[in-house]
């Protein structure tokens, strides 16, 4: 099962180390910063699966990273969940309608944020929290890393593994090639983009069972979605 991967954006050192070595414990993949600037290049460079976002940082505020992210295509589907000194009822509200998925008033226990960042995890991105997700007649368990359809099991390659749980994790999105070699290769990945209708045609055999439809649509001149029936 992949390692989550966790931006954690906090201008207390004290605490960043303390929140880091927590969640490393976790089985988490953390990157650190303090300053909004430098989260925002961050997630870009590699979407993270979640963000820890303080309020109060350095160069552009918390807010406004939130902001940001959710305009960004890339990003804007990442959870966010904020951190901040902050107690008002408004602050709190302006949080969540600037895009936070959820809020914590400091201070706070480490393992309430621990069990926060996992239930988020759970409803947005099961796969990564080891939950086995079901779409239509296809069943897959990360953490005993089978796939079945119509209670038949599936072997599948580790990218077309990979390509599956992300499709089933977002049915009916429509995803650009780009998009998918970003998701399941890695941002930055000197992979073409023509590799992935290879996959894509390797996962269509592999799940292919008799008197079973394809889930795998191709969207002309957009790329690939999952719609399960």
């Amino acid at each position: 099962m992949p390692q989550p991967k966790l931006l954690l954006v906090e201008d207390d050192s004290s605490l960043a180390e303390l929140l880091e070595y927590r969640f490393e414990k976790e089985g988490y993949n953390v990157r650190t910063t303090s300053d909004g600037d430098e989260a925002l290049m961050m997630a870009e460079e590699d979407s993270p699966d979640l963000v820890i976002l303080d309020w109060m940082i350095e160069g552009t505020s918390g807010i406004e990273v939130c902001r940001r992210l959710r305009r960004s295509k890339a990003t804007s589907g990442v959870p966010i969940i904020m951190l901040t000194a902050r107690e008002a009822e408004d602050d709190r509200i302006r949080g969540l309608e600037t895009g936070a998925d959820d809020y914590m008033t400091k201070p706070f226990s480490p393992r309430e944020l621990i069990a926060r960042v996992s239930a988020v995890l759970r409803r947005v991105r099961p796969a990564l929290a080891g939950e086995a997700i079901e779409q239509g007649d296809l069943r897959l368990d990360p953490a005993a890393h089978r796939v079945a359809r119509s209670g038949q099991e599936l072997k599948l390659g580790p990218t077309e593994y990979r390509l599956l749980a992300f499709f089933m994790e977002h049915p009916r999105h429509v995803f650009s090639r780009h998009q998918l070699l970003d998701a399941v290769w890695g941002t930055g990945s000197e992979i073409e983009e023509r590799t992935v209708d290879v996959h894509i045609r390797r996962l269509r055999k592999a799940i292919e069972v008799p008197g079973s439809r394809d889930p795998i649509r191709t969207v002309r001149s957009a790329g690939y979605s999952f719609d399960p029936a």
